[in-house]
């Protein structure tokens, strides 16, 4: 049975043309260059508020990849972006993905203060560590710090990034004299001074109505697994079936209280691709076509391929074992996303035949009618698995306006999902606390 007392959050990718790098050549409209036009995204963010979705979602990366057959994923500055479509959409949450390798707290503090202020509470920040080398070369000559560097500076640039939030608050001004701006403790420095940071603070931009923006993470290995249970508040992870989400959730809930947080103020929203035909045959199809396999045996082969397996020792139907799943937790790229696999697998027994239909991009992958959707999205969320999801549509605006039109009534008529926006800020709609 469904528990009506708790509220499906969603929040929606709004990346250039879509999730799928493959299917951006069958949108039904618009042009390569409209990945540019700021017309472009304020009519998805528009279209998004009709489908009630809590945020807007930009993953980012600062950097270009023109590889023949690639389309840029990252291009508009998520905070600039997310500002201008504040200032036309109302009410619509917005998250903004910020690299804490790649800038200083006092800079991003400031800009997020302003921008949650701005928007009337509306900001969620999700902090990455990059992982990528090339985006170092777009920094200096240094190369990319391993992760023992890069994880402990990402905790304390938070810690910083929350010091200088609360630094100067107008609600400490009491009662000061006429000619006076503000009282003594209206606003202090903070005096950081850790192993990676020297800020003396206080920041020029005051308490917010949030009290500071929501931080979203998105780390699964080890490293990032104590960074979200340490800061986050919204998680973005990858969960591709239920008993890897409550596995993934009760390794979060331990580190939280080991850090003395309440677990309850961590909500789960995982990735989630979702490809919707008038049956389950043209589903499948779909996801044939946008992923770019072209069929169920291209599926296969890229199944293989990006797997390692060699192709004459391969058994599409033969069951696979979730240990050769297991990413080396020393490689470059990131970790977190690659245990999803591993995770599936050793919940469930399943064949590759089976596997390339649950998981597209490192994703949970939904295929079916509007209903079927609907159902396996309530599925994961009914018993507390996940909190919501994070939609990554494989066209935009397509896929989008279609989950919207489609998919969003029927949880709506279920008593899942709001009719109209509620709460004053996102912390509001989220149930999160707010900061003291």
């Amino acid at each position: 049975m469904t528990d009506t007392t708790r509220r499906l959050n969603l929040n929606v990718g709004i990346n250039t043309t879509g999730y799928l790098g493959a299917a951006w050549t069958h949108r039904r409209d618009g042009t390569r260059q409209d990945v540019y036009d700021p017309a472009y995204y304020l009519r998805i963010a528009r279209l998004a508020h009709r489908g009630v979705f809590d945020a807007l979602f930009l993953s980012d990366m600062p950097l270009l990849r023109p590889e023949p057959g690639s389309r840029p994923l990252h291009t508009l500055d998520p905070l600039i972006l997310l500002t201008s479509l504040a200032a036309q959409v109302p009410d619509i949450g917005l998250v903004a993905t910020v690299s804490s390798t790649y800038n200083s707290p006092y800079n991003l503090a400031r800009r997020a203060q302003s921008l949650d202020i701005l928007s009337g509470g509306r900001l969620v920040l999700n902090i990455v560590s990059n992982f990528v080398p090339e985006v170092a070369a777009n920094f200096g000559n240094d190369p990319l710090p391993p992760r023992e560097i890069r994880y402990p500076r990402a905790d304390e640039f938070l810690q910083v990034a929350k010091k200088l939030w609360a630094s100067w608050d107008p609600r400490r001004d009491g009662d000061i004299d006429p000619g006076q701006f503000w009282g003594p403790d209206s606003a202090h420095p903070i005096e950081h001074d850790g192993d990676y940071f020297a800020v003396r603070g206080a920041l020029n931009v005051p308490r917010g109505p949030q009290g500071h923006p929501v931080i979203a993470q998105a780390g699964a290995s080890d490293w990032g697994l104590d960074l979200a249970a340490k800061h986050g508040e919204i998680i973005y992870c990858n969960i591709l079936s239920r008993a890897a989400g409550q596995s993934f959730r009760q390794k979060v809930n331990e580190r939280a209280v080991r850090f003395g947080r309440d677990p309850s103020t961590i909500k789960l929203v995982p990735g989630l691709v979702a490809i919707i035909g008038e049956s389950r045959e043209e589903a499948l199809r779909k996801h044939e076509l946008f992923s770019g396999a072209g069929s169920e045996d291209g599926l296969l082969a890229r199944f293989a391929r990006e797997h390692g397996i060699d192709p004459a020792d391969f058994d599409p139907d033969a069951p696979l074992d979730g240990e050769d799943f297991i990413p080396d937790g020393d490689r470059i790229q990131a970790v977190g996303m690659g245990r999803g696999w591993a995770e599936l697998l050793t919940h469930e027994r399943l064949t590759a035949r089976q596997a390339v239909r649950r998981a597209e991009g490192n994703h949970r992958l939904v295929l079916g009618t509007a209903e079927e959707v609907a159902d396996q999205i309530i599925d994961l969320w009914a018993d507390g698995t996940v909190d919501g999801y994070t939609y990554q549509p494989p066209r935009a605006p397509d896929d989008i306006e279609e989950f919207v039109d489609k998919v969003v009534p029927i949880l709506q008529d279920r008593g899942v999902y709001p009719r109209a926006y509620e709460g004053r800020t996102v912390r509001d709609r989220y149930g999160l606390p707010y900061p003291d």
